[in-house]
């Protein structure tokens, strides 16, 4: 039996048409071809998308001209059709069999050209991409259609359109249709390039099953400015959905004599999990990965149930256990287990073989033992990022050994940290133990990739799931019988009525949950389902039947994954025969796209696989000398090209050394001396006293005369290695030493410039008091702060503030009614909501909204958080001078009396004392009967675009 694969975001991801004209890219040329239509078309109907593209140019120029349509759709699509109308004549892609396409792809490679047309493309896309000669005045007509199931993911289905005409479209519209006969139960819409002013091109409309999306901007609107001819759309355009659900047999949905059911119950209890993380540690995951794993599985431990069970297992060339057994996720257990992940390091080889059957026996022992509660779920987390290197290396064999061992007891779920490990390897292991394999990208985000995963399989509802009809009333049913059911994730079964089939379809679903078994029942009437999909605006002819053959496909073909090789032929044989059948360019089929006479030979697309490994370019390392500045004056290294060579050689100084100096005596100011360092031959003439002989590592002091100032030079030392010291080094190239000579002929003292005007920590508004705003400055804190808190708005503001950097190294907003935290750090925005992450980069834009809370961020980088009725919050990473991030407040006269916090006392009782008769620059501040000195002071306003203006600011220090 296969588990379900948890859902992932599936999404329709657009990078609809970058138009080339020629060798050269000038504005004037790129004009030529003209976009003048470009109209996206997606049907949503019981989660089947099915996405239509329309693309119209004309070749404005006097001369024949290259257009290329580019795309991305995702790895789960499968194209279905796609046409060029070349001056009224149709040019259509023909599907079929790969082998008998393979000459005409042969072909075209031997010819140089990319014969190739769709390739992967990021995390989850792959781009298709062709090319077509245009003559002057002539139009073309692009159409491409492709087709995907959408897979609910921690409670959500996505829809992701990326949308990038490169230049102003005359008409430019986007059209999305979801029908769900199950009710919509939340709609959310996010953009990367929506503005305030282009909302307005954008209109949602809502009823009980069904939402129309349309985005259709005017020429103006897609402008940037009057003065610029750029296009504002650039981006991410996404649709987030889920529908209503019970505590049911889930959604039987019938049409044209096919029918689907959905399953995935709500208000279910979690069932304790006894859970062992394989983690690798070889040499290969030093530097960020094996930081990233560390950081992740302290979350994921923190998110453990009292009621699981665990243990921990990391590997190199040898395997090592956390514990003996495993053991209850205690408070006490999981801080334990928290500070031996913080103490993992990378070296040594990889033995995933031993690292396995550790796991295995470890899960063995307590079963043995009768410690595994009974109705609770075993799971392996293993996480690698390379091919094993030591003990067992044959792939086979290992995958082999691990399937006895494991037999079928518990569910295995690997995860590839990078392109240097085989997927296809983890991905077959996965398969064979009842799980499924996914990819960790390498990014800043790697560590929110891991907790997402772990967060999809961290609740089973069910375990041995099966699907019952009456075998006279269905046939050719898809997979009807799974391992696991996780919460947030949806079980999906499809087949064909048969012939004088009955009025009502009836089924049954058995599970076992906790102890005992259970039974859900549901019932469809089928002239009441036929009739719900009537509408030909949310629907497509035979969409079920479509969706059917869509699901059946992609099962067969991950069943061929872990197949015997007697099996396979049988597998493929039928898929082949559906994906001819209703026209998907899979694994199995290829595209054949003709082209006009005399034109470029026919070309191939092909479907790429996720096991083909990708090298990226890694750019190589250099040395440099570096120099820190001491006032306006620093000390450089100079010399002969030899004596550079050498000491480069040596290791020493022409590696990546720095050089830092302070005076530490005094000077005759008017006596003026040259402070220049520099190698000179030992022993030359008039040379001052030698520098002493660097050896490596420890601080560096110099002898030097007593009538000159003494400084005291360390190296700053950035991975250089100097070897042994000079005193014993060889002699140089021209057979004599080289050292370091400090000549001072010249210092100049100038007094120090001004401290430059810094921004506060924080700018608080004050609204209806006689001082509009207060600056407050963080002089002391320990740990995360609570700085807002306002139990009626249900919002709260925490962070965490350092006082070396003077800055927040995070802040993160909980919105405790949307069950929703914006966190924010340096490095980006993480939002969460029902356990699912979505990873922003500051000054990305971004347009979102949702019931109760809009998101924007603009390209400077504030982040706004505003919803009717409320304060809004903003979110900046300030780089003028005293970067980090900040925190803005606007509409605070929404604060309730019930405020409080750091900074929430302020929006208290306020009592300003007049300022002192001696010095009105100073006053006294009262806040619920604690007072505080403010001080006048002039602060940079970060409220503004950085540099910031410059304010005179009431400023207390807390």
């Amino acid at each position: 039996m296969n588990t379900p694969a948890p859902a992932c975001a599936c999404g329709i991801v657009l990078v609809l048409l970058s138009l080339l004209t020629g060798p050269q890219t000038t504005t004037a040329q790129k004009n030529d071809i003209d976009i003048y239509s470009l109209i996206v078309d997606s049907k949503v109907s019981s989660r089947f998308a099915h996405t239509v593209i329309t693309s119209r140019v004309v070749n404005r120029a006097d001369t024949m001209q290259e257009a290329t349509f580019q795309m991305e759709l995702p790895k789960k699509a499968f194209i279905t059709n796609f046409s060029m109308i070349i001056d009224g004549v149709t040019y259509p892609g023909n599907i079929k069999e790969k082998a008998a396409a393979q000459q005409q792809y042969s072909e075209a490679v031997a010819r140089g050209e990319s014969a190739g047309l769709v390739k992967a493309t990021g995390r989850k896309m792959e781009q298709f991409q062709v090319s077509v000669s245009v003559a002057p005045a002539a139009k073309v007509t692009f159409e491409l259609v492709y087709e995907e199931l959408l897979k609910r993911h921690l409670g959500l289905y996505e829809l992701l359109l990326k949308v990038r005409p490169q230049q102003l479209v005359k008409h430019l519209q986007m059209d999305i249709h979801i029908f769900e006969p199950q009710g919509i139960s939340f709609l959310e819409t996010e953009s990367t390039f929506l503005t305030n002013e282009l909302a307005d091109a954008l209109t949602v409309s809502q009823n009980k099953t069904k939402a129309h999306i349309r985005f259709k901007p005017t020429l103006s609107q897609q402008q940037k400015s009057p003065e610029q001819q750029d296009t504002v759309v650039d981006g991410n355009f996404i649709i987030r959905y889920d529908v209503n659900r019970t505590l049911s047999g889930g959604s039987i949905q019938i049409e044209n004599g096919y029918f689907v059911h959905y399953f995935a119950p709500e208000g279910l209890p979690t069932i304790p999990k006894n859970v062992i993380f394989v983690i690798d540690k070889s040499g290969s995951m030093q530097g960020k990965k094996i930081q990233q794993t560390r950081e992740a599985l302290i979350k994921i431990l923190d998110d453990l149930s009292p009621k699981d069970q665990f243990n921990l297992v990391s590997f190199s060339g040898e395997a090592t256990q956390w514990m003996p057994s495993l053991m209850p996720a205690s408070a006490e257990n999981v801080e334990k287990a928290r500070s031996y992940a913080s103490g993992i390091w990378a070296q040594g080889g990889t033995n995933i073989n031993g690292a396995m059957l550790m796991a295995v026996q470890l899960l063995d022992k307590a079963n043995q033992e009768e410690l595994l509660p009974f109705g609770s779920v075993s799971l392996i987390i293993l996480l690698t990022d390379g091919d094993p290197t030591v003990g067992e290396t044959n792939p086979k064999n290992i995958q082999k050994n691990v399937q006895d061992a494991i037999d079928g007891q518990y569910s295995l779920f690997c995860l590839g940290f990078g392109f240097d490990v085989s997927y296809a390897f983890l991905e077959k292991l996965a398969l064979d133990n009842g799980g499924l394999a996914r990819r960790i990208y390498e990014d800043s985000d790697s560590a929110l990739q891991l907790q997402d995963f772990y967060q999809e399989v961290a609740n089973p509802l069910l375990t041995a799931v099966a699907f019952e009809y009456p075998s006279n009333t269905v046939e050719e049913v898809t997979q009807d019988n799974f391992q696991l059911l996780f919460k947030g994730s949806e079980m999906v079964v499809a087949g064909k009525l048969r012939d004088q089939g009955p009025d009502v379809l009836t089924a049954k679903v058995n599970g076992h949950l906790l102890m005992q078994n259970i039974t859900f029942q549901t019932e469809a009437k089928v002239a009441e389902q036929e009739k719900e999909f009537q509408s030909p605006k949310y629907i497509f002819h035979n969409f079920m039947e479509r969706l059917w053959a869509y699901l059946t496909i992609q099962q067969l073909l991950e069943k061929i994954v872990s197949a015997s090789d007697a099996e396979k032929q049988a597998l493929e044989t039928r898929a082949l025969g559906l994906s001819l059948n209703y026209s998907f360019v899979t694994p199995l089929t290829s595209m054949v796209i003709t082209k006009p006479e005399g034109q470029e030979e026919s070309q191939v697309a092909e479907k790429p696989v996720e096991n083909e490994n990708r090298h990226r370019d890694i750019p190589s390392g250099h040395a440099v000398l570096r120099s820190q500045a001491m006032g306006n004056r620093k000390f450089r290294k100079t010399g002969s090209g030899s004596a550079d060579s050498w000491l480069a050689n040596r290791g020493g100084f022409g590696r990546q050394v720095g050089l830092r100096a302070m005076a530490v005596g005094t000077h005759d100011t008017a006596q003026k001396k040259n402070a220049g360092v520099n190698f000179s031959k030992a022993g030359a003439p008039g040379k001052i006293p030698s520098l002493s002989r660097y050896k490596s590592p420890g601080p560096v002091h110099y002898r030097h005369l007593p009538s000159h100032p003494v400084y005291d030079m360390s190296p700053v030392l950035m991975g250089a290695d100097f070897g042994p010291s000079l005193e014993s080094a060889p002699a140089g190239p021209d057979g004599v030493f080289y050292d370091m000579d400090l000549r001072i002929t010249e210092i100049t003292m100038t007094a120090p410039p001004p401290a430059p005007i810094q921004a506060p920590s924080v700018i608080l508004p004050l609204p209806g008091q006689s001082v509009d705003q207060l600056c407050v400055d963080i002089k002391h804190s320990q740990g995360p702060m609570n700085l807002l808190s306002d139990p009626d708005q249900g919002v709260e503001v925490t962070g965490q503030y350092e006082m070396e950097k003077a800055q927040f190294s995070w802040i993160e907003v909980t919105f405790k009614n949307l069950q929703l935290q914006v966190r924010a750090s340096p490095e980006h925005v993480v939002v969460t909501r029902n356990r699912r992450n979505s990873v922003y980069k500051w000054k990305e834009t971004l347009f979102s909204v949702m019931p109760g809370l809009k998101m924007t961020m603009d390209e400077a980088g504030l982040l706004l958080l505003s919803s009717p009725d409320r304060v809004t919050i903003g979110l900046l990473f300030w780089d003028g001078p005293g970067q980090g991030l900040r925190l803005l407040l606007r509409d605070t006269d929404r604060f309730s009396s019930h405020v409080s916090g750091t900074l929430g006392q302020f929006y208290q009782d306020l009592l300003w004392e007049p300022p002192a008769a001696d010095d009105d620059s100073k006053r006294t501040l009262s806040v619920q009967g604690h007072d505080h000195s403010a001080t006048r002071e002039l602060k940079l306003d970060y409220q503004e675009k950085a540099p910031g203006t410059e304010i005179s600011c009431w400023s207390v220090e807390l």
